[in-house]
């Protein structure tokens, strides 16, 4: 008899590797093309060709990018786990949308992710680009070169050299020492390491999308602002780079409030930003891309404007990449939870970066003079001052942060020349970036108002009129909220006024605006927005609030987690025992239930429904799974279930009786340390109730039972059971066992055992079985008191029963409760940002296209080459 072997699936990675090859390499021919086509001479014959060869290469290396996905997804979709990537990222028991996320979960998927939006956005660009094609798909296509080689997986012979790291490496040539080849060079895992469980979440499949688009998008301002210095079109790239800035900054902006959303619904730090080095290198590139944007708007009237938009234009893309280069080389390893481990690539990722620093570098100063200049100097009263002054603001903003993000870097370079740096992070990274930020906001919620008057010339010189009514609204609105709402902080008193500003005077500039054209509404719909989440950011943060006061007087842990800060962790924490009502500020708190999630079932059922099989992803129902009359599964059936989550039903009873509960989460997560708590959330208008579970026993781990003690007692005696006092109130007949199907000829008995505590009481009634002359015990467990009793005897002549009794540590979660006030208006305020440049970007569109096409109609006036007249 022949044994069936095992099949390797080597032909679909030999595919993907010759793709990426395919896409290296037509890059490179593409860069060519468009560079002899942009030096040849105007419409000609040879300037065309080489256009269209340039062309048909970015074509190919579309077409192999696209190759390289489906290689790689069909890989990961079909679990072949013979693939190291397949094998790292992903697992049999994963649903479709988290095995999409498993595709940018290491590095070799997300570069793969950059490298198709890129290769999308390079094939709008000539179609839509016209004569700017070559110049800009240079520049991208060099772009693209570059990524693609992150992924090549090419070692040069001789040179020891790696050039890339290939996503369709084996998991025998990932992992060659391993002793399982030498035992049995064939195998292949039955199953894959799976998810991490932090990132199975539904916005881990639209944020990392979103964010690698927003980061592809700003390559077209620095393409168009390289190719303005290249041609020597000095003020003519800003019209086609405008709306693509605007939309750069719409994408990239909602990716990063995409990532600050999950981390507030996903992680336990009670926020949703942290200052985290990783975070703090994708907003950078952000806020310098928004002062681009207005310098850009200005450039036309002031070159001052127009030399900054360069500088910005091109600093934007030059950040992404550095922000790639501190988030893949390690560097950021011991400071941010975010960052990737060091795939030997570090050296190549500063060669990308370094090369288009200096090529940029180069460029600016080789043209700098050619610049315009400003003939005079720019009036304090000017709308171009105010913008400018604004976009400053911007910049000092973002050195702030990226100088205190880069000390890593500096200890690195420190260690190049031979030096111990060992400059520290900040201890308390959101206090000390707060105390910087939070001025410069002020400053610029300020900007937005006044700004805006200017820009639209409702004051002058010598009329300020039009400013009086919203500084009137401002300081009334302002005072009240001041008074009322008990604040105190002078910055947050400066804050709150200049984002209130910032509402009114852009709100009064829109209601002109609409009367006229609706379509020039963008900026001031986005600062409306941008004012709106600095409230929110301002008491979400600032004056947020923990509810979860321990006044028991006793201390919860003695770990230095809740001792340091004077306790200040475990005078914020309360400890539940399972099962018995706790007060905690207006609210009686209850801890219910664990529950679990079960695949096609729309509620969190509760674990004791179940019987989990070890190791796997499925469950056997102990019961029917029923919820408002509609049956998902009968007992006995097998369920499929998510093991990673549990999720702790604590119910809410508020002073007016109303109750609701809350669903925080942990995950078993041995990859980043044990059990990782994620929050549940009760959202009202004006604050959301933000609850997570600090510490709690293992959920999967068996209970440690002490050594079986036994108790004959007679009916109605009373015994002790720990520190409880029991008493046997009666033995009955009964029809019916949890679990355990009763025959007809069966006779079973349940005994009612009474329990005492505390002024609270409660009934166990384990379970007497006699089945062919067998006799059969079903024991009851108690969490609320720790106890396990099983009827062990009946002793028919005394009319005494025994009972085997064990203890266990009492189940208990300690949680953490905080009321989060007015965060909505940092969503919405978001929401609003993001309409106001979505209509910016249509306008500024609009505009670029009629000029556009007006150029194409005065071409065709000229006399044709004579290579047309064929």
């Amino acid at each position: 008899m022949i044994k069936p072997q095992i099949m390797y699936h080597l032909a679909i990675g030999k595919f993907g590797h010759l793709f990426v090859i395919i896409a290296f390499v037509s890059a490179l021919v593409a860069i060519y093309g468009y560079v002899k086509s942009q030096f040849a001479e105007k419409l000609t014959q040879e300037q065309m060709h080489w256009k269209k060869l340039a062309r048909s290469f970015f074509f190919v290396h579309s077409a192999a990018v696209l190759g390289i996905v489906f290689c790689l997804y069909w890989i990961i979709l079909n679990h072949y786990f013979e693939y190291n990537y397949a094998w790292a990222n992903s697992s049999r028991s994963m649903p479709t949308g988290y095995v999409i996320s498993s595709f940018w979960q290491n590095q070799e998927g997300s570069f793969l992710l950059w490298i198709f939006w890129n290769m999308v956005l390079g094939l709008i660009l000539i179609a839509t680009s016209k004569s700017w094609e070559a110049p800009v798909m240079a520049v991208f296509a060099t772009v693209q070169a570059f990524l693609t080689s992150m992924i090549l997986g090419v070692i040069i012979p001789g040179l020891d050299l790696k050039i890339g790291s290939t996503p369709f490496l084996l998991l025998r040539e990932a992992m060659p020492h391993l002793d399982v080849w030498k035992i049995k060079p064939d195998f292949i895992p039955e199953d894959g390491n799976g998810l991490n469980p932090l990132l199975q979440n539904y916005w881990m499949v639209i944020h990392p999308p979103t964010l690698f688009l927003g980061f592809a998008s700003t390559l077209i301002p620095f393409s168009f602002a390289i190719a303005g210095l290249w041609l020597k079109k000095t003020n003519e790239w800003i019209r086609p780079a405008l709306p693509w800035s605007l939309l750069s900054a719409a994408v990239l902006g909602l990716g990063i409030l995409m990532g600050a959303y999950w981390a507030y619904e996903t992680l336990n730090f009670g926020g949703y930003w942290a200052w985290d080095p990783v975070e703090n290198t994708s907003f950078v590139p952000w806020v310098i891309l928004i002062a681009a944007v207005h310098t850009m708007i200005i450039s036309g009237k002031n070159a001052t404007a127009l030399k900054s938009s360069y500088i910005l234009a091109i600093a934007t893309f030059l950040l992404v990449l550095y922000s790639t280069f501190m988030t893949r080389s390690g560097i950021l390893g011991d400071a941010s939870v975010h960052s990737f481990t060091d795939l030997g690539l570090s050296g190549q990722l500063l060669i990308y970066l370094l090369t288009f620093v200096l090529v940029s570098i180069f460029l600016l100063v080789y043209r700098w003079k050619s610049l315009p200049s400003d003939e005079e100097e720019v009036s304090t009263y000017s709308r171009e001052f105010w913008i400018f002054i604004g976009a400053t603001v911007l910049c000092l903003s973002s050195f702030q942060i990226l100088a205190t993000t880069s000390i890593p870097v500096y200890n690195k370079i420190g260690e190049l020349f031979g030096m111990a740096w060992n400059l520290a992070m900040p201890t308390d990274p959101i206090a000390h970036y707060n105390k910087f930020q939070l001025w410069f906001y002020i400053v610029v919620a300020l900007l937005t108002g006044v700004g805006q008057y200017f820009w639209w010339k409702r004051v002058s010189k010598d009329n300020y009129e039009a400013l009086y009514v919203p500084l009137v609204l401002t300081f009334i609105i302002a005072s009240i909220w001041i008074y009322v709402g008990e604040i105190r902080e002078i910055s947050y008193i400066l804050l709150l006024t200049a984002a209130i500003f910032g509402i009114i005077s852009n709100g009064a500039i829109l209601l002109n605006i609409i009367k006229g054209n609706y379509r020039i509404s963008g900026g001031a719909i986005t600062h409306i927005g941008a004012a709106m989440m600095l409230i929110g950011i301002l008491f979400s943060s600032g004056y947020s609030k923990v509810i979860s006061l321990n006044t028991s007087g006793l201390m919860i842990s003695r770990s230095e987690a809740f001792t340091a800060n004077d306790n200040k962790e475990n005078r914020e924490h309360i400890m539940l025992w399972f099962n018995k009502p706790e007060r905690m500020d207006d609210y009686q708190l209850t801890w219910k239930d664990i529950r679990i999630e079960v695949r096609g079932v729309k509620d969190y059922v509760p674990a004791s429904w179940v019987e989990m099989i070890e190791r796997d992803f499925r469950a056997v129902a102990l019961r029917d799974i029923e919820f408002n009359g509609k049956t998902y599964f009968s007992r006995g059936d097998t369920v499929e279930i998510y093991p990673d989550n549990f999720y702790y039903e604590i119910e809410y009873r508020d002073p007016k009786g109303k109750i609701f509960t809350l669903f925080p989460r942990i995950q078993i997560n041995p990859g980043m340390g044990g059990i990782i708590p994620s929050p549940g959330l009760k959202r009202e208008w004006d604050r959301d109730l933000y609850t997570y579970i600090a510490m709690s026993l293992d959920p999967t781990a068996e209970p440690q039972w002490s050594p079986t003690e036994t108790h004959t007692v007679a009916m109605r005696d009373t015994f002790f059971l720990n520190d409880y006092v029991a008493i046997l109130e009666n033995v009955v007949r009964t029809e019916e066992v949890e679990g355990v199907p009763l025959k007809d000829t069966d006779a079973a008995v349940k005994a009612v055992i009474r329990i005492l505590d505390k002024g609270e009481e409660y009934v166990m009634s384990p379970t007497f079985i006699i089945r062919d002359n067998t006799i059969g015990r079903k024991a009851e467990t108690n969490k609320a008191l720790g106890l396990r009793i099983q009827f062990a005897e009946i002793d028919p002549k005394t009319g005494l029963f025994t009972f085997a009794v064990n203890s266990t540590q009492r189940d208990y979660v300690v949680m953490k409760a905080i009321e989060m006030p007015l965060i909505n208006l940092l969503w919405i305020g978001t929401l609003i940002v993001m309409i106001g440049l979505a209509i910016a970007t249509i306008r500024r569109y609009g505009d670029f296209v009629k000029t556009r096409d007006r150029e194409e109609k005065s071409k065709v006036k000229v006399k044709k080459p004579a290579f047309d007249k064929a």
